[in-house]
């Protein structure tokens, strides 16, 4: 437990004891005290920590929140809480503040605790099972995959810090309509080398990896399957080319630093029967109709908006069925305690169906949790890039970081929520200046390298500190600082509470801002020997926070810039 949670815990526990001895000296009535909140105010002026103690007890305690407060504040123990003294604000707020033993306790903790610094057992070691990508195996990744690779990895990172047992998987759809679209494509292609005639049809991949893979085919059979039944050269076909197109998804996200426990395929949940079960297990629940010769599931009874087709009147099962399997395999077959999903925002009518049918089945459908993530644009010279999937021009996740540095490019599409529409500022993910966000936060740690470099070279060396040392840490930057190093462990349990990584992102820059801050304003070299020992313990703080973050998001941490 942090510095700042056990702070916390104390201040709670006090103010409760505080009501209790208040009410056996009668100055309080003997009525249960309200549930109330301890928070960090805006404005760190008026205290390290805020409390409605007083304010939610009016009602129960019959008197004015002022009043409440004074008598709290008369009662209230703070030694060994971490804080020195309470101020009653407005119609009854508590403000308190920190006592210079908690600035000494939360570096001393960094030091310690070292590259753990910031890890928790929140999650108490729950497994989560975290999808993200599962781009179509059909052709290379676009931009969007590259967004959600940075948030699905980024939160399986911060999940894994929080304190749970956290698998990556990308799931592989290789059946169904697209490996359809794929197999017409590759056809097409391949008899367009030999024949005259073969149009590609409109809704058709008409990329130049298609072309290639036709080709590449043609090398290794020549004209072979040209008069082969089109059945046999469309396996043939996909069969040569789609394994190729597996590999390299998986080659380009390894070089985006993201490597998964399993590639999960959807056939297998076809070949195992799994998809014929989930439709099977439906109808015995008496959760299926007929109607114009196709099985439909009553989804409007469990929260969806309307019912759905599972399986189309010529037999074949529809797309969403296959998923259905996968989320239950993930779930009860797995026993995974929370499945989530990192998706486009075009499937948010996808997802009541998911769990309806997850419902239907026995299943909490509040164990799957789904990241709908937005559209991003690719911004040059102040313009957007215009992109096109159906010419096959559109820019990939490799053409991306042939452009631009992959530090950048996780940093940015983990910058913003997910839910958020984000411009890509290519010009700027290459600049070499404060402006580039991830250029900043690498220079504060580079920053930090440099100062013990210099003074290694002068013979000065940190040493441990004492508390007197560290009393020495008072300027407001100082202060402020050691304060926002402090909230790295709440922040990362709020970011794996609402799986949203981007906060850690934005923490981290925030870190670099504070440090900035205090270098500017603080000589570390000084004449008083303790004093800047004590603000070289406060830059090896920053140092471990900045790399321990940097390091979540596999992002480099440099020594030198």
């Amino acid at each position: 437990m942090s510095t700042a949670t056990k702070t916390v815990n104390r201040l709670r526990t006090a103010i409760i004891q505080a009501v209790k001895q208040a009410q056996s000296q009668g100055l309080l009535p003997q009525a249960e005290l309200p549930s109330f909140t301890i928070e960090t105010p805006a404005d760190r002026s008026h205290g390290d920590l805020a409390s409605n103690a007083a304010m939610v007890s009016a009602r129960a305690f019959h008197a004015a929140p002022r009043k409440i407060a004074e008598i709290i504040t008369q009662n209230i123990d703070l030694s060994d809480t971490g804080l020195e003294r309470c101020e009653i604000a407005g119609p009854g707020f508590m403000n308190f503040f920190y006592h210079p033993s908690f600035y000494a306790s939360v570096l001393k903790e960094i030091r310690e605790q070292g590259e753990n610094y910031g890890r928790s057992d929140y999650g108490q070691g729950k497994k989560v099972l975290v999808e993200f990508v599962s781009a179509n195996p059909t052709g290379p990744m676009h931009v969007g995959n590259s967004r959600g690779g940075a948030l699905g990895d980024a939160l399986a990172s911060v999940l894994d810090a929080a304190g749970y047992q956290v698998a990556r998987e990308f799931y592989i759809n290789d059946a169904g309509n697209q490996i359809e679209k794929f197999a017409t494509s590759l056809e097409i292609r391949y008899l367009q080398l030999y024949r005259e005639g073969y149009e590609l049809p409109e809704d058709s991949y008409h990329g130049q990896d298609i072309v290639d893979h036709a080709k590449a085919f043609a090398e290794v059979y020549g004209d072979q399957y040209v008069e082969a039944e089109s059945a046999q050269r469309r396996k043939a076909l996909v069969d040569f080319a789609l394994p190729k197109n597996i590999e390299g998804l998986e080659r380009d996200l390894l070089k985006y630093r993201i490597r998964y426990d399993r590639w999960f395929r959807e056939s297998t949940l076809h070949q195992s029967g799994a998809v014929q079960n989930i439709v099977t297990q439906l109808t015995e629940k008496g959760h299926t109709y007929e109607q114009d010769g196709a099985v439909w599931f009553r989804a409007s009874r469990f929260g969806a908006d309307k019912d759905f087709v599972l399986v189309r009147s010529n037999g074949l099962p529809t797309y969403v069925v296959p998923d259905i399997a996968y989320h239950y395999d993930k779930l009860v077959t797995r026993g995974y305690d929370k499945a989530i999903d990192i998706l486009g925002a075009d499937h948010h009518g996808y997802v009541p169906r998911l769990k309806a049918a997850l419902t239907a089945l026995g299943v909490d459908a509040s164990r799957l949790e789904v990241v709908l993530m937005q559209m991003v644009r690719l911004i040059r010279d102040g313009e957007v890039i215009k992109v096109s999937k159906r010419s096959g021009k559109a820019i990939t996740l490799v053409t991306l970081l042939e452009e631009i540095p992959i530090d950048a490019a996780r940093f940015f599409f983990n910058l913003r929520e997910a839910n958020s529409h984000f411009d890509f500022d290519l010009d700027l993910a290459i600049e070499n200046s404060s402006q580039n966000p991830v250029y900043y936060v690498q220079y504060a740690h580079a920053r930090i390298c440099n100062i013990l470099k210099t003074l290694a070279a002068d013979g000065i060396t940190p040493t441990e500190c004492r508390d007197e040392d560290y009393a020495l840490l008072t300027a407001p930057e100082e202060i402020e600082l050691i304060n926002k190093l402090s909230e790295l462990p709440d922040e990362i349990i709020s970011a794996a509470k609402d799986y949203e990584p981007s906060k850690v992102t934005r923490y981290v820059y925030e870190v670099a801002t504070q440090f900035h801050k205090f270098y500017n304003a603080c000589r570390v070299r000084s004449d008083n020997i303790s004093l800047m020992q004590a603000r070289l313990s406060l830059c090896l703080a920053v140092r471990t926070v900045i790399a321990n973050i940097l390091t979540l998001l596999k992002i480099t941490a440099p020594e030198s810039m």
